[in-house]
């Protein structure tokens, strides 16, 4: 049971995160660097799964950040209220837990129960999806699509210049 105190504390979180607006930041390419992965895994195994390398068991857990991503994100979290809103293989189970673990190494302060896995995006409501590809719902989201990667939001720092 949570005292008053506590009630309140969440209470005021809750209004803060209604006054912002709401943005969704995709991970693959986006936050976090998906051919770094891929460097880490064998020749066989990339043999292995040809034609379907995002299969392979445990790759999710072995990239990096997207040069500038963590720096952007902290400045964003100031202004915005941000969710991880992800997309992971259907035939890769691991992948799903393999994003919350990269998550809690590179940044679990920011999005702590603030990760969505779906391959509906554009059932979502917000109003900026950061995203590089107009997959899985991206290009029927309602809000606004940063299309990250694009010639106007090629990396991290155009999408602090637009969105600051």
């Amino acid at each position: 049971m949570q005292s008053n105190h506590q009630n309140n504390l969440c209470d005021k979180c809750e209004q803060e995160s209604a006054q912002k607006k709401r943005v969704y930041v995709d991970m693959d390419n986006v936050l976090v660097d998906f051919p770094s992965g891929l460097a880490n895994v064998s020749d066989e195994l990339k043999k292995a799964y040809e034609g379907h390398i995002d299969e392979i068991p445990g790759l999710f857990s072995k990239m990096t950040p997207v040069p500038g991503a963590i720096e952007a994100i902290h400045k964003l979290k100031e202004k915005y209220d941000l969710f991880i809103l992800s997309t992971a293989p259907w035939n890769n189970p691991s992948a799903w837990s393999d994003k919350l673990l990269w998550v809690k190494r590179y940044l679990p302060e920011v999005f702590y129960k603030r990760i969505i896995i779906t391959h509906r995006k554009d059932l979502c409501i917000g109003d900026y999806l950061i995203d590089d590809r107009g997959k899985n719902g991206t290009s029927e989201f309602t809000g606004e699509w940063i299309h990250f990667g694009s010639d106007k939001f090629p990396d991290w720092e155009a999408v602090l210049n637009y969105l600051m």
